[in-house]
């Protein structure tokens, strides 16, 4: 249920494993998604495996190059990508949702139809379906109408042995398994960020399809922060730039913030990014705002870290299994992930009856063993960048000690960096000695 990159991946991943699927969808494609856009190295392995990449390099978009972070005092750092990678085509792409969404869903179309499979968009579910009580319940499907409630079709139910919620962070799916059917909290704005995306041309310092992202942790912004990625050029010759602003709800809701206010007073009034906007254009339109469950761990989580995403016949994926990356805000890595790992966990033949509370279980020790320290990482991550003194120091070290950015650098593309950077001991070693 969802066709976004998760939905679809499920989908396209059930598909080639021989299962007859059904995916549902309640938008009609192509439909925009509110992001930064980035598809990082994550998600290639998988955008390749469903044979998603050529249609990717066919399109308008920009091949990554690094990213450039700057602090609260302007201290400034650019982490550049292996080149090798970046003329393999193998370190990441920007290019709007509205594309790359559209690109996954019709591979899966694809896919699930290739294999005996429906499709059906324009599918808003309206319950998802429960049997049982207590500790026996499980879920075998959902209905929903075909054009909404206000179409005065007549409600259709479908069931399953395996329900995938790919719902994005209002997921019905996600809410039985959590708040109906176990009395476990789906939202915590602790971990839920807000966040508002324009889409500009003419920026400053944004010409070409090969350039890297950026990510600024403005001290009026903190303990958000603001970005710029180039998403690839136009039929007019022009590099679209994507620019949003993004922070913690609750931290939002502290501070009575307001994004779209606060991205104008950036554009407009900030002593250096104004500058790179004084000839620049908003596209009409495209100023959207979102949502992004973080897959943070929560403290005193009552089940399953981040959140309960499984139960007795269904499975949440991506956003609706609360999985966007805390510092990054990145999400399509991980929902593809997710995706494989439930449809590998799932049997067809043993699973026929229904997916096992206990296979459920499985599903999300499983995630987070895969995740948990890479999420647990981007959390620290994140609270350390709301200390401003710390960031600007970060930077400052970055900039003066080569081995500092080399693993900047690193940490980016390799998985070694990565595990070396999750250890607080290695961080603190690198940065003072």
């Amino acid at each position: 249920m969802g066709g976004g990159p998760g939905g679809s991946a499920a989908a396209a991943y059930a598909a080639i494993d021989g299962c007859r699927v059904l995916l549902l969808e309640k938008a009609v494609y192509p439909r925009d998604k509110i992001c930064g856009d980035a598809v990082g190295g994550k998600s290639l392995k998988h955008v390749e495996e469903l044979g998603v990449k050529p249609l990717v390099e066919s399109t308008p978009h920009n091949r990554v190059t690094g990213i450039v972070f700057s602090s609260a005092n302007g201290q400034q750092i650019h982490c550049s990508l292996p080149e090798e990678e970046i003329e393999n085509k193998e370190a990441g792409y920007a290019l709007p949702r509205i594309q790359f969404d559209y690109m996954m869903f019709s591979r899966a179309n694809d896919l699930v139809l290739e294999n005996g499979g429906s499709v059906i968009q324009d599918f808003p579910v309206t319950n998802v379906d429960v049997i049982g009580e207590g500790d026996s319940q499980k879920i075998v499907g959902v209905t929903g109408t075909i054009g909404g409630k206000r179409s005065k079709n007549d409600p259709l139910t479908f069931t399953a042995p395996l329900t995938i919620g790919a719902g994005g962070y209002t997921c019905p799916v996600a809410k039985a398994v959590t708040e109906i059917c176990h009395n476990e909290p789906m939202r915590d704005d602790l971990h839920y960020c807000g966040a508002y995306r324009e889409y500009w041309v003419d920026v400053g310092g944004c010409e070409g399809n090969k350039m890297p992202i950026e990510i600024h942790f403005i001290k009026e912004v903190i303990p958000g922060y603001w970005w710029i990625f180039p998403v690839g050029v136009n039929d007019e010759g022009k590099t679209v730039v994507n620019v949003g602003i993004g922070m913690v709800i609750n931290e939002m809701n502290k501070q009575s913030v307001k994004l779209k206010k606060l991205q104008k007073w950036v554009i407009e009034e900030h002593p250096v990014f104004s500058e790179r906007f004084k000839n620049a254009t908003m596209i009409k339109g495209s100023g959207k705002g979102h949502q992004l469950p973080f897959g943070s761990p929560r403290k005193d989580a009552p089940s399953f870290q981040p959140r309960r995403s499984a139960m007795a016949g269904a499975i949440c994926v991506g956003d609706a299994a609360s999985l966007v990356d805390p510092f990054s805000g990145e999400g399509i890595g991980n929902a593809l992930v997710s995706s494989k790992i439930a449809v590998s966990i799932f049997d067809k033949e043993k699973h026929a009856d229904g997916l096992p509370i206990e296979v459920a279980d499985a599903y999300m020790q499983e995630l987070w063993e895969t995740l948990g320290a890479e999420l647990t990482n981007s959390f620290k991550m994140q609270k350390m960048v709301r200390k401003t003194w710390l960031m600007n120091w970060v930077l400052k070290k970055a900039n003066k000690k080569a081995a500092v950015k080399d693993m900047l650098e690193q940490s980016l593309s390799s998985k070694e960096a990565q595990e070396e950077m999750k250890s607080t001991w290695n961080l603190i070693k690198l940065l003072l000695f």
